[in-house]
């Protein structure tokens, strides 16, 4: 009798063995495909930044730390993580008003749906070009004899003799990539909280009318608290593509002038393909990679929250 209860449990214990196995033998082509492509490349990464000059140098020696003492110490490094964060909050923070406000204009009832369909076309536009058409396009705007300067010039802004070098200027360069990465970034932010705004049910602005709530204050206490978890997603994501943004910014000014526009991405594709320093750019690399790490756990951790 205990012989028997005991194979009854070995083979319950089997089954939900099984059970519990078989979800990640389907999942099984997809992990190792996962590993072989995403975590290969990192450990190998990690594992350079710990070597002597890699690719460049026939036996490496390891080094141990030194590549991080050497990137953590060096002025441009420093120069790229102001230029990075600065380019990335701006970008964040504006792709965020920009977005609402327009997701807002095409959610009010006083358009019709004729006219809501022509502006949602006109404002998703940039969202539809490639990094290289946008860059071409703002490089010829904001040439000295472009368009931009020309329309200063007929307004009497600036004189004819001084047009302005907006990806040339010192003082100037890293705003206006900032404003064109927030001109080619906001539509991703309109279409999704006008998404969000469709799905608040109307019943909670009609309540507030009733209660003798203002617009301001439906805004307030409706609005963005509905939105709240969409708004938290759209940043942290955003915070993450936009810090390790590269080709609008080789395309448009490559880091310059005298490293003024100079990104953590431009920092480490220079060290790599410039300098041949593979590994310094690949101790940089794994520099972004626990900089981006960190938001990654606040992201997950949001996600967690939401659900």
């Amino acid at each position: 009798m205990e012989k028997s209860i005991s194979i009854g449990s070995e083979n319950r214990t089997l089954q939900v063995l099984k059970k519990s196995v078989t979800p990640y033998s389907y999942l099984s082509p997809t992990l190792i495909l996962m590993a072989i492509l995403s975590l290969l490349p990192i450990v190998v990464v990690i594992r350079y930044s710990l070597l002597d000059n890699v690719i460049m140098t026939k036996n490496p020696v390891f080094v141990g730390i030194s590549n991080y003492v050497a990137i953590l110490t060096d002025p441009v490094f420093h120069q790229a993580i102001f230029n990075t964060l600065y380019f990335t909050v701006m970008s964040v923070i504006f792709h965020l008003i920009i977005g609402l406000a327009f997701a807002m204009l095409l959610n009010a009832k006083i358009l019709s749906s004729f006219t809501k369909s022509i502006f949602r076309a006109i404002y998703v536009l940039p969202w539809v070009f490639t990094a290289t058409i946008i860059a071409i396009l703002w490089r010829l705007l904001l040439d000295p004899n472009g368009v931009i300067n020309y329309f200063l010039t007929t307004a009497h802004i600036i004189s004819f003799g001084n047009p302005i070098a907006w990806l040339g200027s010192i003082n100037l360069a890293l705003h206006a990539v900032t404003f064109i990465n927030i001109w080619a970034g906001y539509p991703f932010y309109m279409v999704s909280l006008l998404a969000g705004l469709q799905g608040i049910p109307n019943e909670l602005y009609e309540a507030a009318t009733i209660d003798g709530a203002s617009s301001i204050q439906s805004f307030r206490y409706i609005t963005i608290p509905q939105l709240r978890p969409i708004i938290l997603s759209l940043a942290i994501l955003d915070f993450i593509w936009t810090m390790q943004q590269f080709a609008l910014i080789w395309m448009t000014t490559g880091g310059g002038p005298i490293h003024v526009t100079e990104m953590l991405s431009t920092y480490t594709y220079k060290l790599a393909f410039s300098s041949y320093k593979f590994s310094a750019a690949s101790t940089s690399a794994v520099v972004i990679l626990i900089l981006s790490a960190f938001v990654v756990v606040f992201y997950v951790r949001n996600q967690k929250a939401s659900a």
